[in-house]
């Protein structure tokens, strides 16, 4: 099996800002793994928040090049546990593990859901994500992407009027991200507000190590929460019960499809609501996380739809957020 690694800096249609940062450029890493013939194709961005680049990331796996080459590739899950004893970063192993089912797929000539045994009939629509801005700015940004369903990133001092005068000009469903800027105090009283207004649910409203603070307010808040960085690893799933009413698991975060299908197997488990989300990436990471979507109550992949060029083919996303899933085995991935 052979390993390709390529940098990419991905450009976004608008500055992206959400309560701890704003960026204009987004570093990616694109990974392939060809066998017989075949290309899969998997995708890591670099984070500043874990300390996580795309540099760092080519050295973990160039320093492990030559095992990978010699590998025996069977199964995607077979590799990712040699990936884990190798002591890679979830970040690193995101890649690849994207790119082995990948890979996986198109030696199959099956989607990977269809593998899964999931049937893509089904599936949550993805939300479209309005970052922190002025008030005119995020309205603007929305007037300029009509979609059924936003996310809007909050973790301001005037967060109940923004969503009141974003109301105003749609009636699409909204999902609050307050990334860990809120209180219990504030959560319980801006919640209800909040649900007048048309939201769904909040994500993330307390600081991700505050479980206390969830744990007191999630039997008295009118809206469900969902723990987005509470929640990195498979581990942190039975940490969520009684505290969240449901989990937004990040690929490049928990270490790539086949710890997430982990995640979400248990979380169903302990009745939990099940939603992925994406970074900013391109349609590499994207068309990973669609394969999931048969599974999940909530989705948020609008990442490729951020960009201003995409350097990928793969999931297509309709205006009425419906999906065209690509023809070609396992993520469906083509670089452009």
């Amino acid at each position: 099996m052979k390993v390709s690694l390529k940098k990419y800096v991905l450009e976004l249609e608008h500055t992206f800002s959400i309560s701890r940062e704003s960026h204009d450029f987004q570093d990616s890493l694109v990974v392939g793994l060809t066998l017989n013939g075949k290309t899969g194709f998997g995708e890591a961005t670099a984070n500043p928040y874990y300390k996580i680049t795309v540099a760092s990331m080519m050295d973990e796996i160039k320093s492990i090049e030559p095992a990978i080459n010699d590998f025996d590739f069977d199964k995607p899950e077979d590799f990712h546990a040699f990936l884990k004893e190798k002591g890679l970063s979830n970040f690193a192993i995101c890649a690849l593990d994207l790119a082995a089912h990948d890979l996986y797929g198109k030696l199959k000539e099956k989607p990977l859901y269809e593998i899964w045994g999931t049937s893509n009939e089904s599936y949550p629509i993805t939300n479209y994500t309005i970052g922190i801005d002025t008030v005119e700015k995020m309205k603007e940004k929305m007037l300029q992407k009509p979609w059924p369903l936003y996310k809007i990133k909050l973790g301001t001092q005037n967060d109940v009027e923004i969503i009141q005068e974003l109301r105003k000009h749609t009636d699409a469903i909204f999902r609050i991200d307050a990334n860990n800027a809120w209180s219990p105090e504030q959560t319980l009283e801006l919640a209800p507000k909040l649900k007048e207004l048309g939201v769904e649910f909040l994500e993330q409203p307390l600081p991700a190590d505050n479980l206390e603070g969830y744990k007191q307010i999630i039997d008295e808040c009118v809206l469900p929460i969902i723990a987005d960085e509470s929640c990195i690893v498979e581990e942190d799933v039975d940490k969520c019960y009684g505290h969240f009413t449901g989990i937004n698991i990040k690929l490049t975060k928990c270490g790539g499809l086949t710890p997430a299908l982990r995640m979400i197997k248990r979380a169903k488990e302990l009745n939990l609501k099940v939603m992925v989300g994406c970074m900013t990436e391109s349609s590499v990471g994207i068309s990973a996380i669609a394969q999931l979507t048969p599974q999940l109550d909530y989705v948020d992949m609008d990442g490729a739809m951020l960009l201003k060029h995409d350097i990928a083919k793969g999931i297509e996303i309709l205006k009425s957020g419906k999906l065209v899933f690509p023809a070609l085995g396992g993520s469906g991935v083509k670089l452009l």
